[in-house]
């Protein structure tokens, strides 16, 4: 069983997971041949996966579909809106497997379940991946939290992802970089730290600190979504560092998904 973000940041997102019966991609937001790439790195191949699950359409997640000619059977996750909005941009049908937003379901051995996030797209959802079972050694159970292009965190998203171990969380920007940045304009940086825009630096660890005092269950975040211009290393780790010291409080490991890079494979025992 393994997980490994392929890239993420403005200019694409995508991540690959594998459990005993499943390869899913969560998102596919870079072209078909680059994705190909991407997988051949870890040694995998879009020929051997089972699924794409999107978040929603816009093209930093859902690029890759258009160029998937090659797997007309390969099946594509997303609720009704989301595949309306995509099917506009496509030449060509999809396998949808359309499915209620709030909803939960089973593919293959994974329960997934879905719910709404604040963001301004057509219907953005994050996900919860659950796969094995409780007190099996064999295959004990193992939960993953998607939680990326959001503006803020409501309550009902931070119960969500209640009790995972993994949990991929978008810092997409810096407060004081946004402002300082003179690429956008007012109304862009409006857009971006709006509450259906994206998550800060500051927003993303003040719920770190807060959800894992009362989730202890949570091992590894990857911060994802780093903005290329209005973020960087070096203001994640000077952000985050009271949730790494030693003297913090935090027992998870961090780890900063550089924009358009990818994190490495982590391996489940």
């Amino acid at each position: 069983m393994r997980f490994c973000i392929l890239g993420s940041g403005s200019s694409g997102n995508a991540a690959f997971l594998q459990t005993d019966d499943a390869r899913i991609l969560i998102d596919a937001g870079f072209s078909a041949r680059r994705l190909g790439e991407l997988l051949a790195a870890i040694g995998e191949s879009l020929d051997r996966l089972d699924a794409i699950f999107l978040t929603h359409e816009h093209g930093d997640h859902a690029a890759g579909l258009s160029g998937l000619k090659r797997h007309p059977d390969l099946k594509v996750f997303a609720n009704a809106a989301t595949a309306a909005a995509v099917t506009r941009s496509l030449d060509r049908p999809l396998a949808w497997q359309i499915f209620e937003t709030g909803s939960r379901f089973r593919f293959r051995d994974l329960t997934i379940d879905t719910f709404p996030v604040p963001h301004d797209a057509a219907e953005p959802v994050g996900y919860v991946f659950d796969w094995g079972h409780d007190g099996d050694l064999l295959a004990p159970r193992r939960r993953l939290g998607w939680l990326t292009d959001l503006g803020h965190l409501p309550q009902q998203v931070r119960e969500r992802v209640r009790g995972v171990e993994v949990l991929v969380l978008e810092a997409n920007y810096d407060t004081q970089l946004l402002q300082a940045d003179t690429k956008r304009p007012w109304s862009l940086k409006q857009r971006i730290s709006g509450r259906h825009g994206h998550l800060s630096n500051q927003d993303a660890r003040a719920f770190l600190a807060e959800h894992h005092a009362a989730e202890p269950a949570l091992r590894e975040v990857f911060l994802a979504h780093l903005s290329r211009d209005c973020n960087s290393l070096d203001a994640v780790a000077r952000e985050f560092a009271p949730l790494t010291a030693p003297a913090g409080a935090a027992r998870f490991r961090l780890t900063p998904v550089a924009p358009g890079s990818g994190s490495g494979v982590l391996e489940w025992a």
